[in-house]
């Protein structure tokens, strides 16, 4: 199951903000939370921490605190023991740095049932010098990192790398999103918290949307907080397992063409076209409709299209464009995918299963 997650941090904010902040996620169906130990570097961080995290106990939430060698040192704890953080009421650790591989494969015995939390972001072999030491696999989860400095977040080719060396050993695995509005996060700078950097200014929605269109990605993490109730409300809306793409209609869009865009399960054929992602289907469906010429002008990058009664064959099916084309005058432009989604086009895979939703 993909989850949804915030992040709190103690030092900024009142009790009751957070808590209150807590319990709205909760209603929006949000069920993780990110925290980081390294940062609530007072007592009284962590005693404020333990009353949030007892709240967010009640309301069923897995949280998961960063941490890493040097809380184990200024705390005088052995990481053969776990105890203290589940006192404080945490499901599991996030090794921001971690051990030698030894230790955190010990640490996946704990008796406590805390889960290890691996910083997927490395690029090393720190995975597998984990696995050499034969942990216990089933309390290992992975997380990525999130980069608080503009142009410090992770090139898309290196997430994918990362992410896929933790899901070809089934491990679960998160990420960081960062919202638009919310102003705190662990350290200082605050340019956003996002995993990925191209993904630094986008609406929120269209981060998740991506995270998960990757397949790599189980769970996604808001990184900054306090997010919006319009960006958690846009997240609970978000269909998990299959891309929605929004698009905006034109004006001679008729009835018949806006129910193949909305109301059909689109599917990427498998022979995949270099200039168009179609979905063919529409095609059989419709065959016996009207499809008169209208909008028949250049086709641009993101364009959704239905071909008109002047392609006899292939009336009625419908595409979207991957790259400008010129228009033969037998192919209708319906919709456009809205410009912030664009991207995802260039994303998608042969027999993905897809659907359009109006803006």
């Amino acid at each position: 199951m993909r989850k949804l997650g915030i992040s709190i941090y103690p030092q900024y904010g009142t009790e009751k903000e957070q808590i209150e902040y807590i319990e709205k996620a909760s209603s929006y169906g949000f069920s993780r939370i990110f925290t980081c130990l390294m940062s609530a570097d007072n007592e009284n961080d962590v005693r404020k921490l333990q009353n949030l995290l007892k709240r967010a106990n009640q309301l069923g939430f897995e949280v998961i605190a960063d941490v890493s060698p040097s809380v184990f040192q200024e705390k005088n704890l052995s990481y053969k023991d776990l105890g203290y953080f589940k006192e404080l009421g945490l499901s599991g650790l996030r090794l921001d740095l971690g051990f030698s591989g030894m230790e955190e494969s010990v640490m996946s015995y704990n008796e406590h049932g805390l889960s290890i939390e691996l910083n997927i972001s490395q690029g090393t072999n720190y995975l597998e010098q984990i696995l050499s030491y034969a942990p216990n696999k089933h309390q290992l989860i992975g997380c990525h990192n999130f980069y608080p400095r503009r142009f410090t977040g992770l090139s898309r080719e290196h997430f994918l790398k990362c992410s896929k060396q933790y899901k070809e050993h089934g491990i679960r695995t998160a990420a960081m999103i960062s919202s638009k509005v919310a102003a705190y996060g662990p350290w200082p700078v605050q340019e956003g918290l996002p995993t990925l950097e191209e993904h630094r200014f986008l609406p929120l929605d269209v981060q998740a949307k991506d995270m998960f269109q990757t397949d790599l990605i189980d769970d996604v993490i808001i990184g900054n907080s306090f997010a919006s109730d319009e960006e958690l409300k846009s997240l609970s809306d978000l269909n998990r397992y299959q891309l929605e793409l929004k698009v905006e209609f034109k004006e001679a869009t008729t009835k018949v063409e806006k129910e193949i865009v909305l109301e059909n399960q689109h599917v990427y054929r498998g022979d995949a076209s270099a200039y168009m992602v179609r979905s063919t289907e529409s095609r059989v469906i419709y065959k016996h409709e009207d499809f008169p010429a209208h909008d028949t002008d250049l086709i641009t990058h993101g364009s959704v299209t239905i071909d008109n009664n002047g392609y006899e064959r292939y009336k009625g099916e419908l595409h979207i464009a991957l790259q400008d084309m010129e228009n033969s005058g037998k192919t209708n432009i319906v919709a456009t995918v809205t410009e912030e989604e664009k991207f995802l086009l260039n994303h998608m895979r042969p027999w993905q299963k897809f659907k359009l939703i109006e803006k």
